[in-house]
């Protein structure tokens, strides 16, 4: 039977901590329960039905965690970047036709201004004492029927980055998220007694399903952070002593940099997983964490139009694999034929098909006919990531089709080369990106920083890669840079990347 995000949290026991933050104190399932009432009742009141869309624009933390589930049992949340610019903001609203927006009581940001010329309601939070309570007040009245969404209503849409065209709305049924949070549930053997330390952020699928939803859909805890910031991590750690957390490569890197100062909270947590999800985690990094935190480091692939999961490496010590994304975890993965709408046995483009999966892009029958095919009787989504998969049925990815490398005809996987790069002792980050070439067309450019107190030369690095890498895939250019320039999300951007750093 397809879930709605109700029916995930209904039996859990009324006592149990549900959303936490460091520093305060806990909210009850009980509490979210009765926090999820007052909300319908609130939206109903200000006309807003159970299939029309709230944007949502508040800080990271238990607030932004609550209002996401509490709002997504009556109607389609829509949460957005708080750092967007005002003229973003006003794109995003009309594009996703927004009926109202939330925002915390006293925000004048630019959110605000951008609500205020589409004339939208505005609906303010009032964060109460407990961590995740609040109030909603709006000015707005109105009526709406007081039904419940069903599964295949939609509970959550987010946008595609949009590095290279006009970002694609994706649409999540109820259905898609319910499955997804299961599938993570069961991916990380996930229980009541289990603790999530959210850093991610809320406005994205992999904090949003992977850190909050699979851990209430397990009747489990989530504590969760002003979002990620290392120099905090630590005593984080120490104060919520959480079970597991999630993260994007960057944000274990940062950690591990200070891994050093911080052996005594080490040494007293009590993780039992690291996840790594969003981009991929070179396999340097996967050893160095599970050597440090003394448990196993799971590397997950997922993207927003999965509802987040695909692919997760096994939770059982030994069985990740350095550089794979692991086992299929949920829907079916296979291979298909880059060009032509059929599944294949060897590399090519990495497709999946599952009850995740989103129906389809919203208003864009082209992305739609040129991302889904059927074959074998099923319906496929595209994800624009090539790969392949070893005896063992473990899925590696060998690079975002739009970000292979092609050097005068030679293809060159950034990701291989990222491996490679971060071998060397001296580099802490770093990223592979294409850069033009008057005569070659692309040639191979990449970033790093290097760990803290480290010394090394671009010359000492390219003579390092040059000893393990084919000459035609050793960058030509190599830029050591104090910091890593990242997307919103924390992860790093390789479309785009040679003209921000003035290489074009």
């Amino acid at each position: 039977m397809a879930h709605t995000l109700k029916s995930l949290f209904a039996e859990h026991p009324d006592n149990a901590p549900a959303i936490g933050a460091p520093g305060r104190e806990w909210m009850t399932y009980g509490e979210l329960k009765s926090l999820s009432q007052d909300v319908r009742k609130i939206l109903r009141s200000a006309g807003i039905g159970a299939t029309e869309r709230v944007a949502i624009v508040l800080p990271n933390g238990p607030e932004m965690a609550a209002a996401f589930v509490t709002v997504a049992q009556s109607a389609t949340t829509a949460p957005l970047n708080p750092a967007y610019k005002e003229e973003e903001f006003a794109f995003y609203l009309e594009d996703l036709k927004a009926r109202a927006i939330i925002l915390e009581a006293g925000y004048q940001g630019p959110a605000r201004s951008a609500a205020q010329r589409f004339d939208m309601s505005v609906i303010e939070l009032h964060p109460a004492a407990k961590a995740g309570q609040f109030a909603l007040t709006t000015e707005t009245t109105g009526a709406a029927e007081d039904c419940e969404p069903q599964a295949d209503d939609i509970a959550l849409i987010l946008h595609t980055s949009g590095t290279t065209s006009r970002p694609k709305i994706v649409p999540l049924l109820q259905s898609n998220i319910a499955a997804s949070a299961q599938n993570i549930q069961k991916s990380l053997a996930l229980t009541p007694d289990d603790c999530c330390l959210n850093v991610m952020p809320l406005f994205h699928i992999h904090g949003l399903i992977a850190a909050v939803t699979a851990s209430l859909a397990s009747g489990a805890s989530i504590s969760c952070a002003s979002g990620f910031d290392a120099l905090k991590f630590y005593g984080w750690l120490k104060e919520v002593n959480p079970s597991w957390y999630t993260a994007v490569p960057t944000m274990h890197q940062a950690i591990l940099a200070r891994a050093p100062r911080n052996l005594d909270i080490i040494k007293n947590a009590r993780l039992r997983i690291l996840r790594s999800s969003s981009s991929s985690l070179p396999g340097p990094v996967m050893t160095e964490l599970a050597e440090t935190f003394g448990a196993p480091v799971v590397e997950a692939y997922g993207m927003t139009e999965a509802a987040h999961q695909m692919c997760c490496n096994p939770i059982e010590p030994g069985r990740q694999k350095p550089g794979a994304v692991g086992l299929p975890a949920g829907p079916e993965v296979r291979i298909a034929h880059e060009i032509e709408n059929r599944l294949i046995h060897t590399i090519g483009e990495i497709a999946i098909s599952g009850p995740n999966v989103t129906p389809g892009y919203e208003a864009n029958p082209e992305a739609n006919e040129k991302n889904f095919f059927e074959a074998e009787g099923k319906r496929w989504f595209r994800t624009g990531d090539q790969g392949m998969f070893d005896a063992d049925g473990y899925l590696s990815l060998t690079g975002r089709l739009k970000e292979i490398i092609n050097r005068g005809g030679e293809k060159i996987s950034p990701l291989e080369v990222d491996g490679i790069l971060s071998d060397h002792p001296a580099v802490g980050q770093c990223v592979t990106f294409a850069m033009p070439h008057p005569k070659l067309g692309e040639d191979v450019g990449a970033a790093v920083v290097l760990k803290e107190g480290a010394t090394a030369t671009e010359s000492d690095i390219r003579s390092f890669a040059s000893a393990r890498l084919a000459a035609f895939k050793v960058p030509r250019k190599i830029l050591i840079l104090d910091e890593m320039p990242k997307g919103a999300t924390g992860k790093l951007q390789r479309i785009g990347l040679a003209e921000k750093l003035g290489l074009v």
